[in-house]
């Protein structure tokens, strides 16, 4: 079985999403090109964006999808929390509440928390953390959303992120790059990486499906004038960075790169971890979430 190209884990994961951070900068930041796809969305005869004051479209499109990423995020947390609930109830098989969560079958999600305490903690941090990169380039960059400018009848002078950017110091009160919503939706890439660590067979598939729901949740609110489009390409890339960044420390290079079919059948119990071939390692590691 060919060992893991370290060289070609970092230029599928690293390089090829910041090559494409260099075309979107070029594409977008560089042309009007945004402004372009914009204004192919106004309607002539008022001059506004049709869909920027429907209520149902704002509720379907924006308020009713944050709930996916809300609820996964609050699974995550009250997961980790339970994770570490019950191997002291586990202990202690004699309580009545032990005796009454195994009668009422809760016990198999309690095992299933603690099991998977990693995953959960993983999805914990990266959500947390892209929320927070998100909000710091919104707060250091100050750009106003396209509605708030006065290219589409707005008060304030359209401007790209980098021309105030400011590493310390907030860049002034517009928040309107990256996308916020789109963000929300590309947080789900951490279910990705947790797939992909579990080497899930359909975890390509979940990849696709999570940017398509990203880009979804970013194209609905650039027909509303909110967003122009290349914010949700900015989104979607520094969501990317900072979800694989956070898997690359809770998991290891070789959990996020293996061979497409589970070597655990190779392995051998008696052998230490340390004495194992890079194959059986993978095996090893891989082997107590083979029930899961």
């Amino acid at each position: 079985m060919p060992v893991p190209s370290r060289a070609a884990f970092y230029r599928n994961n690293l390089l090829l999403p910041l090559l494409l951070a260099g075309i979107v900068f070029v594409a977008f930041d560089l042309t009007e090109l945004d402004r372009w796809i914009s204004n192919l969305l106004i309607d002539p005869a008022t001059g506004q964006f049709p869909l920027l004051h429907n209520q149902w479209f704002e509720k379907i499109t924006h308020k009713w999808p944050r709930v996916l990423p809300n609820w996964t995020g609050e699974l995550a947390v009250i997961g980790s929390l339970l994770s570490f609930a019950w191997p002291r109830l586990e202990n202690h098989p004699q309580w009545g509440l032990t005796r009454w969560l195994e009668t009422a079958r809760i016990a198999p999600v309690l095992r299933f928390t603690t099991h998977h305490r990693r995953d959960l903690l993983f999805v914990v941090v990266a959500f947390a953390l892209c929320t927070t990169v998100i909000h710091y380039l919104k707060s250091h960059t100050s750009v106003y959303c396209p509605v708030e400018t006065t290219l589409y009848g707005g008060q304030q002078v359209r401007v790209e992120w980098f021309e105030h950017f400011s590493w310390l110091d907030k860049a002034g009160d517009g928040r309107c790059w990256p996308g916020g919503h789109a963000s929300s939706g590309f947080t789900l890439l951490a279910l990705y990486f947790v797939a992909l660590r579990h080497r899930w067979m359909h975890a390509r598939k979940l990849l696709v499906a999570i940017l398509l729901l990203g880009f979804v949740y970013g194209t609905t609110r650039v027909l509303q004038g909110w967003h122009y489009m290349s914010h949700t390409f900015w989104a979607g890339l520094f969501v990317w960075f900072t979800t694989w960044a956070t898997a690359l420390l809770f998991y290891g290079r070789l959990a996020l790169q293996a061979p497409n079919h589970s070597p655990a059948r190779h392995c051998s119990p008696a052998h230490s971890i340390s004495s194992l071939p890079l194959q059986a390692q993978l095996c090893a590691e891989q082997e107590p979430h083979r029930d899961a």
